[in-house]
Parts: structure tokens; C-alpha cells; sequence
């Protein structure tokens, strides 16, 4: 799985997070508070609706299918769809996230293939 930060200078978000092979295994974005400006998901590849669950915790306190995410946004299958938060989601304690094909609190399964995720942070 390749993930990795960018800074990006002069606009309102700071930095961008980029996972090209985003899967159910829960990701640290941030082990501190953070905002999130906007959410970018391909999943173009897979015929499967999936759910990206952001969660306001740390990855050590953190069970994908057992903890309650703060945030579940859908993607349908074979498509890309970009959110927007104005003025951020604010995600107080920790930002991790996972993919998976369940919706709501439940569900450990990943997508058959990977996924592309980006998230915009300040």
C-alpha cells in the first residue's frame, strides 16, 4: 500500500493524503486534531458500492467493524466521487479511516481491489 503526505502551500487545506491502494486495514491520517476539507474516492475498479469510514481515533484504539465511525461516505461501483466540507469536518482527537463494503458500524470486508483515496487536511 503506498500513502503518502504532501504539503500544499497558499490554499485553505494543507496538506493532502494520498492512498492509492486504500483497503479495510485502518489508516493514521493524523494521531492528533485535524480538519478535513475534502474527500476524493475511485472506485472505479470494483463493482461493488463501497463505504469509507472516518473515525475521530487513534489507530491504537481503533477496531474497523466495532468502533462507530464519525463519518461513512458511499461510493457507488465503477464510479469516483469528490466531497467537499466547508468550512472541514473537524475530527477532535485522531483521523483514521478504512474501506469497506458494509455500511454503518459493522463490516471488516475490503473491496476485491484496491481503491484510490485522497483526503485534503488543514
Amino acid at each position: 500500500m503506498a500513502t503518502y503526505k504532501t504539503s500544499i502551500p497558499g490554499t485553505i487545506s494543507d496538506a493532502k493524503w494520498t492512498d492509492d491502494a486504500a483497503t479495510a486495514t485502518e489508516v493514521e491520517v493524523s494521531s492528533s486534531a485535524i480538519n478535513v476539507d475534502q474527500v476524493r474516492i475511485d472506485n472505479t475498479l470494483n463493482s461493488t458500492k463501497l463505504y469509507l469510514k472516518l473515525y475521530n481515533l487513534a489507530a491504537s484504539s481503533l477496531t474497523v467493524g466495532s468502533n462507530s465511525p464519525e463519518s461513512i461516505l458511499a461510493v457507488e461501483a465503477g464510479s469516483s466521487v469528490e466531497y467537499d466540507f466547508d468550512p472541514g469536518m473537524v475530527f477532535g482527537t485522531a483521523l483514521c479511516y478504512a474501506v469497506v463494503t458494509t455500511g454503518g458500524t459493522a463490516g471488516t470486508a475490503g473491496p476485491a481491489n484496491a481503491i484510490t483515496l485522497e483526503i485534503l487536511t488543514h
